[in-house]
């Protein structure tokens, strides 16, 4: 990654996205790690995570995640999720934030000189190039390591630079004393809602934090 001292830097991170990459990839995130190291590159100036939550739920699984985060150095973007029935009859869950993310790099990119977006979405491609117009660089992080690769090509030329997320394991990955054994952690891990868009993507992610067991959500790369 090509960082300079005087840079004001924003994370922008597509929670299922991102952890559907990691877990692609085998590994799990530890979120104050990554605060950690892009706070070193430069000015940060905001950390956005965006997830969507089952609000009918008594206990949403994905909460403690959501709230650590939420207080220590993360600005939280939720969203309730929405069910709906598709023409097969079929129950699903739709918890999109492509808008949302959208919204906030357009309106921060005037406060920032670089945007870090945690996604392979390719839909994002246009957006990038928004915000290339206005002056701002852009570096992408996701993978291109997994089967098959988790960022789309056409974002992954468009940014002005793509940095692999496997060469940031040793960086931002829990440590093996912070995990559990993997019969425990499956036993109850909690999973977070499917993404019921009729697209090529569907998202399947892992998120956890560095005190937290993780989520599932169903994610493929456009």
């Amino acid at each position: 990654m090509i960082f300079y001292p005087q840079e004001r830097i924003g994370l922008f991170i597509d929670g299922s996205n991102l952890y559907a990459a990691a877990r692609a990839l085998g590994f799990d995130i530890d979120y104050k790690r990554l605060l950690d190291l892009f706070s070193a590159k430069g000015h940060l100036i905001r950390a956005f995570y965006y997830t969507a939550l089952l609000e009918d739920q008594e206990y949403s699984p994905i909460r403690p995640l959501v709230d650590w985060l939420d207080y220590n150095g993360y600005t939280m973007v939720t969203k309730p999720t929405k069910e709906f029935t598709d023409a097969m009859g079929r129950r699903k869950i739709k918890g999109n934030m492509d808008i949302e993310l959208a919204i906030d790099v357009m309106e921060m990119a005037p406060h920032l000189d670089h945007i870090v977006l945690f996604s392979g979405d390719g839909d994002f491609r246009r957006l990038v190039e928004a915000v290339q117009r206005k002056g701002r660089r852009v570096t992408v992080v996701s993978t291109v390591r997994s089967q098959p690769p988790m960022v789309a090509d056409e974002l992954r030329r468009q940014a002005d630079n793509f940095q692999e997320l496997q060469d940031l394991e040793p960086t931002i990955s829990r440590s093996q004393v912070q995990r559990e054994p993997r019969e425990s952690r499956e036993s109850r891990e909690p999973r977070e809602p499917r993404d019921g868009r009729e697209t090529r993507d569907t998202r399947d992610s892992r998120e956890a934090g560095p005190v937290m067991s993780s989520q599932d959500v169903d994610t493929t790369p456009r």
